[in-house]
């Protein structure tokens, strides 16, 4: 009875250590899907950042920069690529997202490596899969003024920014991460 018990106890062992090896590769895929996601959306804030700098002051609908508007996201998908390849897995799917209003990015990725041997059998060529979306969320508040060359204030979560178009400097500008977050949105 007592080999019956140890036997049944080390295949239940062995059993809860198949899925904590399919939990971890769960969990490890769900971190390179994040971090490819977050990856694309910072991309695209990166190039909002830069089109709001060459607009200012030279374009009349450069406060359609501060709505997060007008970005193309060129580089957005090589991004989520490179992130989740620093993560060991691939990008399988990318595309658009929009959440609240909000654009963004979404990625499914799949992990290189695999489970691992278990004593279930069938799972050791089994990779992980996950996917995540980030959105780029702008944090100020601005009046749009009726003349786009009038001194625009930027009200960014209590800090106050005031940005003269006819004035403007790019040391005046503050980080990206000032003017817009970059976040999960599942």
């Amino acid at each position: 009875m007592s080999i019956w018990l140890t036997g049944i106890l080390l295949f239940a062992a062995f059993a809860f250590f198949a899925f904590a090896q399919a939990a971890s590769a769960r969990n490890g895929a769900q971190s390179a899907a994040d971090a490819a996601a977050l990856a694309a959306a910072q991309d695209s804030r990166d190039e909002l950042m830069e089109g709001l700098e060459g607009a200012i002051g030279v374009e009349d609908d450069w406060l359609d920069w501060l709505d997060g508007e007008g970005f193309d996201g060129a580089g957005a998908a090589a991004a989520a690529g490179e992130l989740a390849a620093e993560n060991d897995a691939t990008v399988t799917g990318f595309g658009n997202y929009t959440a609240a209003g909000y654009p963004g990015y979404q990625v499914e990725i799949q992990t290189n490596y695999t489970v691992g041997d278990s004593i279930i059998p069938g799972t050791e060529g089994m990779r992980a899969n996950a996917d995540a979306a980030a959105v780029i969320k702008p944090r100020c508040d601005f009046d749009v003024p009726d003349d786009p060359k009038d001194v625009v204030e930027l009200d960014c979560d209590g800090d106050i920014l005031d940005i003269d178009p006819e004035d403007f400097d790019l040391d005046d500008l503050p980080d990206a991460s000032v003017l817009f977050s970059v976040q999960l949105a599942e």
